[in-house]
Parts: structure tokens; C-alpha cells; sequence
């Protein structure tokens, strides 16, 4: 790389020389940047994604993936045909390659898997993942063996492979602003924690949720329980008021309530099937002995803040903080990459998830099996 000072000094005229000199120096200065180019075109060679299961929720996430100029999409998986059938009429789909299960595991270009199977599948896909050397886009939750998502923790971290949950509030601009505020110590010692996450889910889809006995935490409250993880870390106890509240004759779990307590410190992750217009009340509330950060809405989000003295560029008291419009599931998709390029560290360690998993078991009121 040429000197940045050697190229300030040129630039504002203080090297003088004939036109020669100049031209030598243009050659020079043309050859560098063709090498960086080609040193900065193969470290962003793009990674090599494939997907297995289109029955998850959040599924059509990889358009994401198609769309970045990180990843290569080489084909998609799903054994179910009649969600297959559906998911090739889809725009998310189209023009891909269908290709089986032992396909994707046995190619050696196939650098990253997204599991996107059913809830029931998803550990047992995901662990042939790994066994097959691929990094992982987990969806949530990790399933419902403490047993088997812990062993692949243990096998991915052995052989150094990434396990990324499908938590979509992770790089949640808000989120990570109030990560930075933490770091900074802007809001004091935390205190307090209040989350809710619901939404009105309609009788079909109550059915297919009652299938799994943790019910609407398990399915939703798991977002926000990875958040409150993320700001406090493994709670001292957890104790769970979960109740059948609509008059729907399913067995769904659909009003539920947890309460982390921690030695100065404590958090309620509430989440429920009956909320009208809950996604307009999805919040995320932490409390320190220096100020309140008030993210609501969590899916287009703002912030209340709040703080006992002027921080930064933010004022002592109360103001709002608003942000871009915010896509999900991009700023996963784009960290994944420069992890597996080396050029970070995981924010979210093996030991985190198997933390937030243990945790949501617990307050699913599940054995840890």
C-alpha cells in the first residue's frame, strides 16, 4: 500500500518533478490499487449458503441472502412436498435449486446451512450440520432437547464452526444502540427489566402451536428472553405464571408470564396469543440507577430515553430517539459473514444461547432433557 502521507504530499503539490516523475508516480500509484483491489476482491469472496427447510415462519429470510453481496444461494431443501410445492411458486424461491438433504451436507463449497425446518426437525438437521462442517443460521427456538442443542454447541465449538440463533431483534438498531449505552455505562447499574412480545394468532396457527407444550413463550417470548439474557446475563431463579386464557378449545399456552430475579436485579418477559394490535406494544424497557431506555415499537422501533445527566450527544431527561427504517434478519446476515471471514469475534458466544435456551425451558415450565 503507498504511504498516505507520500499521497497528501503529492496530491496538494508539494512533490515537484517532471512529467515523467509524474507519470512513474501514476503507474505506481495505479498498480497498488489494482493490488488491493485484488486482495480486498478475494477476502470478499462470497460465502457459500444453502437451505434446508421451508416450513419455519421466518423462512423467506433468504431472500435476504440472495439479495447480499456477501452470500452465493446454491440451492434449497424441503422433503415435505406439499411445502415444497408452495414454496416454488414463491418469489423467495424461484430459480433456485432443489437439491436434497445429503446433496447439501456432502457439497465442500457449501460454506453455511440455514436450518429453516419445522421446530420438531430442527435440531436433528441441524446437528447433521455440523457434522458435515457446515456453519448454521439456526431459527428459533433451539428446539426442545436442552440435551442435543447443548451437544451441538460442544461439537460446533470443537471444531470451530458458528451457531447464529434466528433471534430477529439482535441487530435491532435500537438494540444495539442500547448495547452501546450499556458498554459506556451511560444508564448506571441495571435494575430492572420489562419486555412484552404478543400478537393475536389465529385459530389455525394456535393449532399448530399447540403441538409444543411451551407455547406462545416458546414461540415468541423466546426473542425478547434473548435480549433480557443479553443485558443481564444467567438469572439467579425463574419463576413462570403460564395460563390458557382464550375460550378456543386448542391446548395452546397462551398467556404467559416469566420473572428473571437476579441479585440486584430483576426482568418480566411477558408474552401472549390475544393481544390486539400487539405488534404496536411489543416493548422492551431497561431501567439503570441512571437512566430508562424505552424501545417501542420493537419492529420499526423507537426510544424513550431517559437520563439522570447529559451523555454524549443526549440531553439529562426525557427524549426521543428514532432510527432508519429497519429490515430484518440483513445486519444477521451481513455479521455472519464478516465472522466467518475472520475479521470479528461472535457477540453472541456458544455460552450465551445455551444460557437463553436453558432459560426459556425453564420458563416454558420444561425438563431440561
Amino acid at each position: 500500500m503507498l504511504d498516505r502521507r507520500r499521497w497528501i504530499s503529492k496530491t496538494t503539490g508539494a512533490i515537484a518533478g517532471t512529467a515523467m516523475a509524474d507519470r512513474l508516480y501514476l503507474d505506481e500509484l495505479k498498480a497498488a490499487s489494482a493490488s488491493e483491489l485484488q486482495s480486498s476482491n478475494s477476502k470478499r469472496k462470497k460465502i457459500k449458503v444453502a437451505q434446508i427447510g421451508v416450513g419455519h415462519a421466518h423462512a423467506t429470510k433468504l431472500g435476504v441472502y440472495r439479495r447480499s453481496e456477501d452470500y452465493e444461494v446454491v440451492g434449497v431443501c424441503e422433503s415435505d412436498v406439499g411445502l415444497k410445492k408452495r414454496a416454488q411458486n414463491a418469489a423467495t424461491y424461484r430459480d433456485l435449486q432443489w437439491l436434497s438433504d445429503e446433496q447439501i451436507y456432502n457439497r465442500d463449497d457449501v460454506d453455511v446451512v440455514l436450518v429453516e425446518t419445522q421446530v420438531r426437525d430442527s435440531l436433528d438437521v441441524a446437528e447433521a450440520c455440523i457434522d458435515a462442517g457446515k456453519h448454521i443460521h439456526l431459527d428459533k427456538p433451539a428446539g426442545e432437547s436442552f440435551e442435543q442443542f447443548d451437544r451441538i454447541l460442544r461439537k460446533a465449538e470443537k471444531k470451530k464452526l458458528i451457531v447464529q440463533m434466528g433471534y430477529m431483534y439482535r441487530y435491532n438498531p435500537a438494540i444495539v444502540l442500547l448495547r452501546e449505552m450499556l458498554e459506556k455505562q451511560w444508564l448506571g447499574e441495571v435494575f430492572e427489566i420489562h419486555t412484552v412480545m404478543s400478537k393475536v394468532v389465529p385459530p389455525a396457527t394456535r393449532k399448530a402451536l399447540a403441538e409444543y407444550p411451551g407455547g406462545i413463550m416458546f414461540e415468541l417470548g423466546c426473542h425478547i428472553l434473548d435480549l433480557v439474557i443479553g443485558v443481564l446475563g444467567k438469572p439467579d431463579s425463574i419463576s413462570s405464571v403460564n395460563r390458557h386464557s382464550a375460550k378456543h378449545e386448542d391446548q395452546l399456552v397462551d398467556n404467559m408470564l416469566a420473572i428473571l430475579e437476579y441479585k440486584n436485579a430483576m426482568a418480566t418477559v411477558k408474552s401472549s396469543a390475544l393481544e390486539v394490535e400487539g405488534f404496536a406494544r411489543r416493548h422492551f424497557v431497561v431501567c439503570g440507577t441512571k437512566g430508562t431506555f424505552h424501545i417501542q415499537p420493537l419492529d420499526n422501533p423507537s426510544v424513550r430515553l431517559a437520563l439522570s445527566e447529559p451523555q454524549g450527544k443526549y440531553k439529562k431527561g426525557y427524549q426521543t430517539v428514532t432510527f432508519p427504517k429497519y429490515s430484518r434478519y440483513v445486519d444477521d446476515a451481513a455479521d455472519m459473514a464478516r465472522i466467518i471471514r475472520g475479521e470479528k469475534e461472535n457477540d453472541f458466544p456458544y455460552e450465551h444461547d445455551r444460557i437463553v435456551q436453558r432459560t426459556l425451558l425453564q420458563a416454558c415450565e420444561l425438563p431440561l432433557q
